[in-house]
């Protein structure tokens, strides 16, 4: 059984993987600016994005477990790419499996360290907003232990006996 559809599969996974990366560097400049419409638009993208990637995962795995199958291997557990790697009879497929893993890899983890960028601008602009609320929200008078208290026009002073 031959690994080309395999590397196929990979190498849309890696262009669906790249495009969310556009998408996820759209959405930094989008926070940067606080375009709201914009980043309501970029979620929608973003989730047909992750619609995609999912059903082409699902065609890796189902891929990588036939591969398997007809080598006559039985996985435990999910079977991964790394797996077709030991299979391989050829030195030239195990070659390219390892290159289009490193790619996809790489650019994953990329994505990764680009989210986690937006999701602390997110948090901070949060953070932001909630200290401006605060901020124009009014704050309770202190009712209890006042030094004086008003009755009428004239203003009585307390006393405490600490030693009664």
């Amino acid at each position: 059984m031959s690994i080309d559809p395999l590397l196929s599969i990979m190498d849309k996974l890696e262009k669906m993987h790249k495009s969310l990366l556009k998408l996820s560097y759209h959405k930094t400049e989008l926070i940067k600016v606080g375009d709201m419409d914009g980043l309501d638009q970029m979620l929608k993208d973003e989730q047909a994005h992750i619609a995609a990637i999912s059903q082409l995962e699902q065609q890796r795995q189902k891929m990588v477990t036939d591969y398997l199958g007809a080598k006559g291997i039985a996985p435990s557990g999910l079977a991964t790419v790394a797996d077709v790697m030991e299979a391989a009879d050829e030195l030239q497929e195990k070659e390219k499996l390892e290159e289009v893993r490193k790619r996809l890899m790489l650019v994953i983890d990329r994505l990764k360290n680009q989210n986690d960028l937006n999701q602390k601008m997110i948090f901070q602009s949060l953070q932001f907003v909630n200290m401006t609320l605060d901020l124009l929200r009014p704050q309770p008078d202190q009712i209890n232990y006042s030094k004086t208290q008003s009755r009428g026009n004239r203003m009585q002073q307390t006393h405490f006996d600490s030693q009664a």
